[in-house]
């Protein structure tokens, strides 16, 4: 996910400062906007805004925990630097949220998208009423945020606006479809076999806008940082037998052993099936875009919820 293009750009330019005529164009390499995004997640879909028209850096890796991963001295240089720090907030890259701020302080201009997208509440668990930050698992917020992302660009300067625009909207169009797929494929669910298990509380925005019930997590809280008591399975388990549920889905980029302990003491058949819900893969991974992550969470969750027991 990391475009990094200013090795290249350098070395560039000063080729073409060296051939006769051209000498000046190596400052071209310094016309372009260097812009830095926090997650894996929000890179692909800034990067889709942008198209070429900026630098665009993704600091967190592949397959990684959004919740816990950290920066080098390097890269929270970088943030220092850049001349947009886009970032998903609402306390979801805590690893990384002092070199957000720091970067704010230091005058950086900073984008919280999750702030921009009308956020909803956790509405259980240990952060029950705050600020639920995974709105990327809605289609039309990430539409939203595709607005608020191409405003703060175009305000930043260094871009075409027209170019931009059209790549927002072009994108906001590929969004829409992926709606209008997800809802097709869901429908396929009966609505009495609409009841997500997670790891943790990820799937809020799907649930509402795609008519889910979320029934609990293994870990009781919006963050893989928080540890489940053995009360917090025991009612779960209880949850997952008064509901019949035949899948617990476990994030990727966590090791699911809690949901296949749960899974165990629950006493039934339930399946631990593996979603990209926080992170993307690399190119040649399940998930290597935000699009293709979407529609393999949606397919494992249909499969999942309308297996035979």
């Amino acid at each position: 996910m990391r475009s990094h293009s200013h090795g290249g750009a350098v070395l560039a330019a000063l080729s073409l400062a060296m051939l006769p005529g051209v000498a000046g164009c190596a400052a071209l390499s310094s016309d372009r906007t260097d812009i830095v995004v926090t997650t894996n997640i929000l890179g692909d879909i800034t990067s889709n805004v942008l198209g070429d028209e900026a630098d665009v850096s993704v600091l967190m890796p592949p397959n990684a925990d959004p919740h816990s991963f950290g920066v080098s001295a390097q890269e929270a240089a970088e943030m220092a630097e850049a001349e947009l720090l886009i970032y998903n907030g609402l306390g979801l890259e805590e690893g990384v949220l002092h070199n957000v701020e720091a970067a704010a302080e230091a005058g950086v201009p900073t984008l919280e998208v999750g702030a921009a997208i009308d956020p909803i509440d956790y509405a259980e668990g240990e952060t029950a009423g705050e600020d639920d930050p995974h709105f990327w698992t809605d289609p039309l917020r990430v539409a939203t945020a595709v607005d608020a992302i191409a405003d703060a660009v175009i305000d930043t300067g260094g871009v075409d606006e027209e170019v931009v625009r059209d790549n927002a909207e072009d994108y906001q169009s590929r969004l829409e479809d992926l709606h209008e797929d997800l809802t097709e494929q869901f429908a396929a669910i009966p609505s009495e076999q609409r009841a997500l298990i997670t790891n943790h509380h990820v799937f809020g925005y799907l649930a509402e806008r795609y008519d889910f019930d979320v029934i609990g997590a293994v870990f009781p809280s919006g963050t893989t940082l928080a540890s489940p008591s053995s009360s917090d399975l025991q009612s779960l388990t209880d949850a997952i037998e008064e509901a019949g549920v035949g899948a617990v889905f476990a994030d990727s980029s966590q090791n699911d052993r809690l949901a296949q302990v749960l899974a165990d003491e629950a006493d039934v058949h339930v399946e631990v099936i593996s979603l990209y819900s926080e992170s993307l893969t690399e190119a040649d991974g399940g998930a290597p875009t935000y699009l293709a992550m979407a529609r393999a969470n949606a397919e494992a969750i249909t499969a999942g919820l309308t297996a035979t027991p």
